[in-house]
């Protein structure tokens, strides 16, 4: 199979933007597929470093320096707009370089949603299938993979009870990892938790300060922003903030943890930190809503709670947790390995669908069956 991904234009997709989980999917989705032997071209950033079959430059590092300057995206949010000079130079070069390598076939893929959906429509005859969808509106594409059942069923709602939409190729397929990027050694685990990931309230932060103050326990927080920025006005004594982490700093947070908090406080389509503490080992304490009712087992692979005395209990008990079942956990479900034969059984049935067999044919280029399973540890 034929693969045009589409990265993000206010980022260089490569591993060292680790602090967005879009750009992380477009990376690994390229290495996943080329590992397959599936031919994988990608259109983005001039200095993008990918495993992939051939990148296409679309904009340049001059032109993204004269969109958003001297931003520091490690110390602050990501700066961009779909109107800015980076998008429209993006849109343009992507458009005309599509089109000179384009076949019959081929799968056309916007990583970041409407955000590159110019590129998509200015070739209609590619299949555009939109991956991973993990954010709020803006779907449009015949095809949809969603990363969760909770924002699966979030994005339908209500109106679609007691109808016939027949959207059966809008599917869940979850979020993937590399198993080597994560470090797996519980006998050197320490004394603290973790909070990793963007500092603002509606990743939960607060909860992970106060429910750490409220035992006595350490408290490590690495991310984008600060408690400053949220209007802290002192760092708490229990709290130690590094600011940004990169690849080996997170890897080394992650697997000497004894717990994280991952607790969004909103309705998290699936939460990529959660599942990367697993890999490491380390269990997690979530709020009860969101793809953390999916990827995390209250009482195997962490908690899942609802008030400020559960999350306090779930802090002091964190040590029952066995950081084995969370490692087999994430492995047995979310690696590469595991979550590439869903992506190749559903395009399989992609095509056999655009090409005019319909639901009832029997395709004789399926591989792989059994993509519902799901390992649960014993």
């Amino acid at each position: 199979m034929r693969f045009h991904i589409l990265g993000l234009p206010h980022t260089v997709t490569s591993k060292e933007y680790i602090a967005c989980a879009y750009t992380q999917k477009v990376y690994k989705f390229a290495k996943m597929m080329t590992a397959r032997g599936h031919t994988v071209i990608h259109y983005g950033h001039e200095e993008s470093d990918l495993p992939c079959t051939e990148h296409v430059t679309v904009l340049s590092t001059e032109d993204w320096k004269k969109t958003y300057g001297d931003h520091d995206w490690r110390k602050h949010f990501f700066k961009f707009d779909v109107n800015d000079h980076a998008y429209q130079t993006f849109y343009r070069n992507a458009i005309e370089e599509v089109g000179k390598r384009k076949q019959k076939n081929d799968f056309i893929l916007p990583f970041w949603g409407s955000g590159t959906r110019p590129v998509c429509d200015a070739h209609p005859d590619l299949i555009t299938v939109e991956p991973g969808i993990g954010y709020a509106g803006g779907h449009w594409a015949r095809f949809k993979i969603f990363e969760s059942y909770s924002i699966h069923s979030a994005y339908y709602g209500l109106t679609s009870v007691g109808t016939c939409n027949e959207d059966w190729y809008d599917v869940v397929i979850p979020n993937y990892f590399e198993t080597e990027d994560f470090q797996f050694a519980p006998e050197e685990k320490e004394d603290y938790f973790l909070f990793l990931g963007r500092v603002y309230e509606g990743k939960g932060v607060n909860i992970a300060v106060q429910a750490t103050e409220a035992i006595g326990a350490k408290l490590i927080i690495a991310g984008q922003n600060s408690l400053k920025d949220m209007g802290y006005k002192e760092v708490p004594p229990h709290v130690t903030e590094i600011g940004y982490a990169d690849v080996e700093t997170r890897k080394r947070l992650m697997s000497r943890a004894k717990g994280a908090f991952v607790a969004s406080l909103y309705n998290e389509p699936f939460g990529g930190v959660q599942v990367e503490c697993l890999f490491s080992g380390t269990p997690t304490i979530t709020t009860d809503w969101g793809s953390f009712t999916e990827n995390n087992i209250h009482g195997v692979t962490g908690y899942r709670c609802r008030t400020f005395e559960q999350f306090t209990w779930a802090a002091k008990n964190i040590d029952k947790i066995d950081p084995q079942k969370c490692r087999d956990f994430a492995v047995n479900n979310f690696s590469l390995e595991v979550v590439a034969k869903k992506y190749e059984e559903y395009f399989q049935s992609v095509l056999n669908v655009y090409n005019g067999a319909g639901w009832y044919e029997k395709n004789d280029e399926r591989t792989n069956l059994d993509w519902l399973s799901k390992y649960y540890p014993a």
